[in-house]
């Protein structure tokens, strides 16, 4: 592509800017040396000028000098990806769960970092590799998962649709529903936990809580699916927001962390009895609008999850059941009752009004 002074603008790289567009196909070419173009007149869209944060479109038209003729970034040597064996890769194969020509929706399972780090070589990041396509165009991320807890994660088949997903996720319109397991039963049936979380101090940024002053906005509506005594609760949670640990902490916070949540419960997030020691926390389901429809997926449990359902004598199809959007208050048959009753109230009183303002009237009338 150095070679070139024109380039035209593909499908996958509609609507991103022009200087993350040089990020992805020109990477030698540096931020500087671009700003300096547009400064110069000598960067264009179509034949006119333009600025390093302007938007693209598929078929537009590129110019730029040849870096040959510019004092252009020596670029980075690029780490070579190991290869995966024959077992890691039949391993993510088997993650999936839908398929279509923008997404792949996996079934991750517990213990799975869904990015590598300092000490962590094993992760999703590292996996997709067996699900790129012909040309080697591997999936891309666009939300994530903690380590331990399992179920459905969406990764884009394309930047396009990487872009497109990732907008959902941050505008709040994708949909999901968590199952988790939790110490004691909560005293309400449902409720919307608003509690802004940040790191919390002395932790390396491990662990948050709730700090009302300095946190960031986030929230959290739960619903009880079901009880064992009160011992343990089967409970619905869907996140309003996408902070940290935001579900795990913000059911400690409510006097009811997840089983098997050590960083949060501590030794009273173990339950006695035979129940796995593992976090109880699973990605149930998904709903987000695609470019071309609606993904609508389920991933079934891991084995210890299904195993103290069973145990503690919850049934599956009781989570199934509820309906993902919850009635607004003023749709409910209470809610329309009690419309119908201060409206017939409100209309006893203009009538009453009406009947004494009509005896007054009389009264007056007979004085003269």
């Amino acid at each position: 592509m150095t070679d070139a002074r024109t380039f035209t603008v593909s499908e996958d790289d509609d609507g991103i800017r022009l200087d993350r567009w040089f990020k992805r196909h020109v990477p030698e070419v540096s931020f500087n040396l671009v700003s300096r173009w547009s400064r110069t007149g000598q960067l264009k869209l179509n034949g006119k000028r333009a600025a390093p944060g302007d938007r693209i479109e598929a078929g537009q038209a590129i110019q730029f000098p040849a870096p040959e003729t510019t004092q252009a970034r020596v670029p980075r040597p690029q780490k070579e990806r190991e290869p995966l064996t024959a077992e890691e890769a039949e391993l993510v194969r088997e993650m999936v769960i839908h398929k279509d020509a923008n997404a792949f929706v996996l079934n991750k399972p517990p213990g799975l970092a869904t990015q590598g780090g300092t000490k962590t070589h094993h992760h999703l990041d590292r996996l997709l590799e067996g699900l790129a396509d012909e040309a080697g165009n591997r999936p891309k991320l666009v939300h994530r998962l903690d380590k331990d807890t399992s179920g459905a994660l969406l990764v884009a088949r394309s930047a396009r649709a990487a872009s497109h997903f990732s907008k959902s996720f941050s505008g709040r319109t994708a949909r999901k529903v968590y199952w988790a397991l939790v110490v004691g039963v909560p005293s309400a049936d449902e409720g919307l936990i608003d509690a802004p979380l940040a790191k919390q101090p002395g932790t390396g940024g491990e662990k948050m809580h709730v700090d009302t002053e300095h946190g960031l906005p986030a929230k959290t509506r739960w619903r009880v699916i079901d009880r064992a005594g009160n011992r343990a609760a089967w409970v619905e949670l869907q996140p309003l927001t996408g902070r940290t640990h935001q579900l795990r902490a913000h059911m400690a916070a409510l006097g009811h962390p997840v089983v098997g949540d050590a960083k949060y419960g501590g030794a009273e997030a173990f339950l006695t009895g035979g129940i796995s020691r593992k976090l109880h926390l699973h990605a149930r389901r998904l709903r987000i609008d695609a470019p071309d429809g609606v993904i609508d997926v389920t991933a079934d449990l891991p084995p210890h999850i299904a195993e103290t359902l069973a145990t503690l004598g919850f049934e599956q199809m009781a989570g199934d059941m509820l309906p993902m959007e919850r009635p607004k208050p003023s749709a409910t048959p209470e809610a329309k009752a009690r419309r119908v009753a201060a409206a017939a109230k409100s209309r006893r009183r203009e009538r009453r009004g009406e009947r004494r303002a009509r005896g007054q009237g009389q009264k007056g009338r007979g004085r003269k």
